[in-house]
């Protein structure tokens, strides 16, 4: 059996993206998960039907005492975040479908990862996100639903590997794991920043933007495309031996999801990505080295 044909395999069994023509809207809680200061308007005047809103900062994220150290959007208490769960009606049980304005490379690739990481394996992301709703003309409403609480998740851990910052000091350091940044070629060279206050990236990191993963339609590459394209930068490591960030945490999710797609699991987020490395005094890479 190929290393893509296994990856296939793999992915079969458990698979992360719904394409939004097999989208059924009963029996599953639906998440709109798009972000920006104005998403809930955004979201109140028009969402798939029966959809609740997430927000980054508030739901998905605690507002960090310090980005030097956990980045601008450190993980939630995880008490928090479960009794979150219980207010959406998110039960072991539930089928979960989330989606965002941006491909799913931003909260909604979040989301994913964060109810993964409790052990809940029903969740998946839309498959070219709103737009891919709005061209399959799924029915889209105004009408806010109310969701029936349930008991906080019961979790006690995150259960998907993260990555602290000196994990990433200590990769680099011995060469014993690869350091993938997924923001865009112009943040990682060091050209602007538009974001955090230094530009440039880890030295040692290697860019793969997340943009990568997707078509010209904004829907995800094929299973075998991105499998490929992974293995090209794994060489002859394992997903476990990869270290993913972005700039604090959230974008990297989207590449995760896009490696879980392609069969891989078992790659680190580094959840504070570089607006935490960046804050902390440490070496500034620049260009393409």
């Amino acid at each position: 059996m190929s290393w893509v044909q296994l990856s296939l395999l793999m992915q079969n069994s458990e698979r992360p993206l719904i394409d939004p023509k097999d989208l059924q809207l009963e029996n599953c809680i639906i998440i709109d998960a798009r972000g920006g200061p104005d998403a809930y308007q955004r979201f109140a005047s028009n969402h798939l039907e029966g959809a609740l809103h997430v927000d980054l900062d508030r739901d998905l994220s605690q507002k960090p005492h310090d980005p030097a150290y956990g980045g601008r959007h450190p993980l939630p208490d995880l008490e928090a975040f479960t009794r979150f769960l219980g207010s959406l009606g998110v039960t072991p049980s539930s089928h979960v479908i989330v989606y965002d304005d941006k491909h799913g490379a931003n909260a909604a690739a979040r989301f994913w990862w964060m109810l993964r990481a409790l052990g809940h394996n029903n969740v998946q992301v839309v498959n070219g996100g709103l737009d891919a709703i709005i061209r399959n003309r799924l029915p889209m409403t105004s009408a806010i639903s109310s969701p029936t609480s349930a008991p906080p998740y019961p979790a006690d851990a995150w259960r998907r590997p993260t990555a602290s910052i000196h994990d990433v000091l200590n990769a680099l350091k011995d060469g014993s794991r690869t350091v993938i940044d997924v923001r865009e070629g112009y943040r990682f060279r060091g050209e602007s920043e538009p974001i955090d206050l230094i530009a440039g990236h880890i030295p040692g990191a290697i860019n793969v933007p997340y943009l990568d993963n997707l078509s010209e339609d904004g829907t995800f590459r094929p299973a075998e495309e991105l499998a490929s394209q992974f293995k090209n930068v794994l060489g002859k490591r394992n997903a476990s031996d990869i270290i993913v960030h972005c700039g604090s945490g959230v974008t990297a999710c989207h590449t995760l999801l896009a490696m879980e797609h392609a069969g891989l699991t078992g790659a680190s987020l580094y959840v504070g990505s570089w607006s935490e490395w960046s804050r902390r005094d440490l070496p500034i890479g620049t260009g393409n080295e």
